[in-house]
């Protein structure tokens, strides 16, 4: 981008902050460190929402919006990742993990007046755990082994699995799972994507909207359900906050580092210097769930030979990726999951770079070399494609430089931009796009059987039925360390068999002012500003 067209750029930002009143000074006097009431947070936003049905809401921006409208059932300790109350005042689980009965709040309604009971929380939850054909609506990706919900009682619902399912209840905890009116989740998919038909229970509601620009949320002034091991109770402090979308990286900081804008997300690794050197707060929050990484489909006709497959795992250098493009913010990746999921195994040893043994491997696989240098095997040349996935940090970038890498080898990777119009079609062609470029944040054993089966993300386009059964029998084991070590036996077995390249361990990282006061982060990184004041 040219200086012109960013000066451009920031002016017009500049001047929707200004009519926002980003930037303003707090209109009262503040004792150090002590809270205030009232005020305007401006958020500035990497990219717009996507659809916000619950279940399908698991992209980033959509978080930073939804933790802001919604509650859950439970909430997901940060720091220890123990599950505890928060709607469900208490709750029960068998031996096997095939029934759970929660206990709800009293007097928590949502933002339309209606109660947040249990037949509300049931009606969510029959959702979640088997969608709906009629209203197009697929089931969430969290809930494992749904049967049926009860309600008992005005404040008490209970559930039933056909077969055991531990990852419930820290499910009860995710984004996904926030809990909208019963008017909310009785809406077909595509109304239920709408923003305006979000109705939470959460500390804000939503004032206005300007689809993929702005969205201005107000205070609930009647909100008083925060999670019990919350310091702050009642109201949020913040009267309001305006998301404004900016993709643009240089305008995003420099919008926060001139104090037209309190808070950013997506701060590039060649930013984080320019933040910290304005005495700006850095955020680099963990994810916690499978790794940034390449992930490589079977199913392609190339890359159906596991030596090609374990060829191009060998022939990538890791280190360099990091240590040219990020920061310590991104640790480089020891195994398909983060040192921080439940169920980590280190593989690092498996994951050396090893050019020599690639360029057997290839030999070995019959992909001998041409006169362009490219490999060639049948008369078919060893040609790769992959998307750049435009919510990766550096996607481009990074398949850059790994396409010099498999260059080396013979392998000729082409990179293709991520808004092609293409792309929803042809990143679901095995053949059209061999690789894929992803990540997914949760802190439960099952994120690895939400990116890896058939019947879930399925990023590799598996039509191996071994992993899904391997996957599923994880999410059915009610014991923590028998579960841990099928966890670690998935981590190996995609390793083995060359599905996956892991990158880095992928941060949410965030800029904020000095003046902003109270930010904190669920399990996987996404903002709550509930707590929040300015000083």
């Amino acid at each position: 981008m040219s200086r012109r067209v960013t000066a451009a750029v920031l002016l017009a930002v500049t001047g929707l902050l200004a009519a926002c009143g980003g930037g303003e000074p707090a209109a009262k006097a503040v004792v150090a460190g002590q809270p205030v009431y009232g005020g305007t947070l401006t958020y500035l936003e990497h990219q717009p929402p996507s659809c916000l049905y619950l279940p399908a809401a698991g992209f980033y921006p959509n978080g930073g919006l939804l933790n802001q409208l919604t509650d859950k059932l439970t909430w997901q300790n940060p720091e220890t990742l123990a599950i505890e109350p928060w709607i469900a005042t208490r709750w029960e689980v068998n031996k096997d993990a095939t029934e759970y009965t929660f206990h709800l709040r009293d007097g928590v309604t949502f933002s339309d007046g209606s109660p947040l009971d249990a037949s509300a929380v049931a009606a969510n939850f029959d959702v979640y755990g088997k969608g709906s054909t009629e209203l197009k609506l697929p089931p969430a990706e969290f809930v494992n082994n749904y049967e049926r919900s009860e309600v008992v009682d005005a404040r008490t619902v209970r559930f039933f699995f056909d077969k055991p399912s531990p990852g419930f209840l820290q499910g009860t905890s995710v984004i996904g799972a926030g809990l909208v009116s019963k008017k909310t989740i009785s809406l077909p998919y595509e109304q239920q994507c709408q923003l305006k038909n979000v109705v939470g229970s959460g500390p804000f509601t939503v004032a206005n909207q300007i689809v993929d620009k702005q969205i201005d949320l107000k205070a609930r002034k009647d909100y008083n359900w925060a999670p019990p091991s919350s310091k702050h109770q009642g109201r949020a402090y913040l009267d309001e906050i305006k998301i404004i979308v900016t993709p643009e990286d240089n305008v995003r900081v420099g919008a926060l580092t001139s104090g037209q804008a309190d808070f950013v997300r997506y701060v590039q690794a060649y930013d984080e210097q320019t933040v910290k050197s304005a005495g700006f707060t850095l955020y680099a929050e963990p994810t916690r769930g499978v790794n940034n990484g390449l992930y490589l489909r079977p199913s392609n006709s190339i890359l159906s030979d596991v030596k090609v497959r374990r060829a191009l795992q060998k022939g990538t250098n890791i280190k360099e990726v990091v240590d040219t493009l990020f920061t310590p913010s991104y640790p480089v990746a020891t195994s398909v999951l983060s040192h921080l999921a439940q169920g980590y195994t280190d593989l690092s040893k498996e994951l050396v770079f090893d050019p020599d043994q690639a360029n057997t491997l290839l030999d070995e696989a019959g992909w001998k070399r041409g006169a362009d240098g490219v490999r060639e095997k049948d008369g078919k040349k060893l040609e790769l494609g992959v998307f750049v996935s435009l919510p990766q940090p550096l996607s481009k970038q990074t398949l850059e430089l790994v396409a010099q890498q498999w260059a080396r080898l013979g392998v000729k990777l082409e990179v293709r931009p991520g808004d092609a119009g293409t792309l929803a079609v042809d990143i679901k062609n095995a053949e059209k796009t061999a690789v894929s470029h992803g990540m997914v944040g949760r802190a439960d054993q099952d994120v690895i059987k939400s990116h890896f089966h058939s019947a879930n993300r399925d990023v590799i386009l598996s039509e191996d039925e071994q992993l899904d059964r391997l996957l599923e029998e994880q999410s059915a084991l009610a014991d923590v360390a028998r579960r841990n070590e099928k966890v670690a036996e998935i981590q190996r077995y995609v390793v083995e068999q060359g599905y996956a390249i892991p990158l880095f361990e992928e941060p949410q990282v965030y800029g904020g002012a000095p003046t902003v006061h109270g930010v904190s982060f669920e399990a996987v990184g996404r903002p709550s500003f509930y707590s929040v004041w300015k000083s």
